[in-house]
């Protein structure tokens, strides 16, 4: 398979979309991070408490992205199950950020505001992102089944009932 093949088989309009709300999660993520590790108290605190306030704001921006516009003609019917479920993988896919960010920082001693952007909004948001595509799209934002029985069932179920019983 040609690279050009690959690439139209996996960036679908539902991965572009995903992708670019989640870029717009990324830039909002990257922007308050620095802002906070820039503030006092913010500033001489453990960057791992500006990272879970910027990872807050940015869901927010994510959610409302990826429910209008990325899964927007999927109706859930449960609002909430769907919100818990975002927070959840979110809290989740967070996780990969956090552990990045403390082995860069705290394991291997790298202290910098670069080294910790790298760790944290390079390779800790990668690792999520795919894992929130994957959970959004099978759990979050999924179409859930049809109650009404499809037409081969339908069939099935007429033949059944017309076979005669012996007796």
């Amino acid at each position: 398979m040609r690279l050009r093949e690959l690439l139209d088989r996996l960036l679908t309009h539902e991965v572009l979309t995903f992708l670019a709300v989640g870029g717009t999660g990324y830039v909002v993520d990257v922007v308050a991070f620095n802002l906070l590790r820039s503030m006092h108290p913010f500033a001489s605190l453990d960057p791992s408490l500006a990272r879970t306030l910027a990872v807050a704001v940015a869901m927010c921006v994510t959610y409302a992205g990826n429910r209008s516009l990325t899964w927007g003609h999927h109706t859930s019917g449960n609002r909430r199950r769907e919100v818990s479920l975002f927070v959840l993988f979110n809290i989740i896919g967070f996780g990969f950020s956090i552990l990045t960010l403390v082995l860069s920082h705290d394991v291997l001693g790298l202290t910098s505001r670069l080294a910790d952007n790298i760790s944290a909004n390079v390779v800790g948001l990668a690792l999520g992102t795919v894992f929130r595509y994957v959970t959004y799209k099978r759990f979050v934002f999924a179409t859930p089944p049809s109650t009404t029985p499809s037409s081969a069932q339908q069939s099935t179920d007429l033949s059944a009932r017309e076979v005669p019983v012996a007796s």
